[in-house]
């Protein structure tokens, strides 16, 4: 990403295998360490869970208050204590609500498995769902295996068809952010339940669970790793991922996202997110390059052909922003860039059009040394250009008189070259 470490991020000393800082508004890398090394992911599988469960609340495929089935699996499961589970009865009814609480606060694992056999009648179907969600999203090196995010073979011979008994869920930490990046824009409210500290589980009748967050950075779980602004997203354990966490928090306009995979203890993977997240804070502000309604000089109003007008005013919708390094503020500049599907040839606007009509994008121009880098390969930050009024279609009589304008005028030019040429 950087040609050159900056001194604030060569002083982090990440003691994490591979690492990650995404601004979560554009998708901008600004700071990135062996990004699209694989390992496995653990229980920051759920986050892809968590997708499909909140998307099929979207389309109503499932509803909060749904009962939800516990299958003989999913039952034994739920109370192998050694694993992150709430324990789940056959005779007691359990909501969806309940069940995704306890897998977004929890990470319960059984829990995770009932409602990917809900939503897609199989946690074989679900995981097949999963990997197709990763493609569409565009993310990248990754391979799901199970819904939980456990190695297969703590699921005692129940993993899902078609996958190897010692598979693990594998993804890079660039396909880690793009999947929280993802989760968090088409989902925001996963935040509302992630960032809550504790809840009570009712398991059944006269049977609870006080449900801790595992992500320690929230206030009052554990006071060292209280950490400003943060609200998410997912921690992740087993013997093969380590200790990995990716977090998320937010500090007046600026959310940032960070990805740590392998470090080596629980408080390693909240220490060294805390020195991510305060690299991005201390050095990085979001930054208005230009107001809205902003052009480059020079270039707000552009040629028309076969219009009523000649020409016309185009202008920026909203504040072109992005996060910039301190101190660079003066080395992003404005740059205007038309649509194709606009123009002729010659790169004027062909008319008919509208007034408002989005006809470019006012996008960014850099000069700085650092080379910069997003989540996905066709980003980058921008806002609409669209024209301040309409211009209509020229009739045939006007097309005619401008090219036999054209043409006369095309025979004067020429007679005074000849003259010109003929004086010199």
């Amino acid at each position: 990403m950087f040609g050159q470490a900056k001194p604030a991020e060569a002083a982090l000393d990440l003691q994490a295998e591979t690492a990650i800082l995404v601004d979560a508004k554009s998708g901008k890398i600004i700071y990135q360490k062996d990004i699209d090394k694989v390992l496995p992911i653990a229980s920051m599988t759920k986050m892809m869970s968590e997708y499909l469960i909140l998307e099929a609340l979207a389309e109503g495929t499932i509803t909060k208050d749904q009962h939800v089935p516990i299958s003989d699996h999913v039952r034994a499961l739920s109370l192998q204590v050694s694993l992150s589970n709430v324990p789940l009865r056959q005779d007691y009814d359990y909501t969806v609500e309940q069940l995704y609480e306890s897998v977004a606060i929890y990470s319960a694992n059984a829990s995770t498995i009932a409602l990917a056999e809900l939503i897609a009648g199989s946690e074989t179907a679900f995981v097949q769902m999963m990997n197709n969600k990763a493609e569409e999203l565009g993310l990248e090196d990754f391979e799901f295996v199970n819904s939980s995010g456990l190695n297969n073979r703590d699921l005692a011979g129940n993993h899902p068809e078609g996958t190897d008994a010692e598979a693990e869920n594998m993804m890079s930490a660039r396909a880690t952010a793009q999947l929280a990046y993802a989760l968090i824009r088409d989902y925001p409210e996963v935040l509302d339940t992630a960032s809550i500290p504790e809840k009570e589980f009712d398991a059944g009748p006269d049977e609870s669970i006080m449900m801790q967050n595992w992500n320690w950075m929230l206030p009052s779980i554990v006071p060292e790793h209280d950490y400003e602004g943060i609200d998410g997203l997912k921690t992740g354990f087993t013997s093969a991922a380590g200790n990995s966490f990716t977090g998320t928090a937010k500090r007046g306009d600026m959310r940032l996202i960070s990805v740590v995979m392998r470090t080596e203890t629980r408080d390693d993977r909240f220490n060294e997110t805390a020195k991510l997240l305060d690299y991005g804070f201390n050095n990085f502000s979001y930054t208005e390059i230009a107001p809205a309604g902003y052009i480059p000089e020079g270039e707000e109003l552009v040629p028309v052909v076969s219009g009523k007008e000649k020409e016309v005013k185009v202008s920026s919708t909203e504040p072109l922003e992005t996060i910039v390094r301190n101190g660079e503020e003066d080395l992003y500049e404005p740059v205007l860039s038309l649509n194709a599907e606009y123009l002729n040839e010659n790169n004027n606007l062909v008319a008919p059009f509208e007034a408002g009509e989005k006809v470019g994008a006012l996008t960014l121009s850099y000069a700085g040394e650092n080379e910069e880098d997003y989540l996905f390969a066709d980003e980058s930050v921008s806002v609409p250009v669209t024209t301040d009024a309409a211009v209509e279609k020229a009739g045939w009589f006007s097309m005619m008189m401008r090219s036999i304008g054209g043409f006369f005028s095309g025979i004067w030019n020429s007679a005074v070259d000849m003259v010109q040429g003929w004086l010199s």
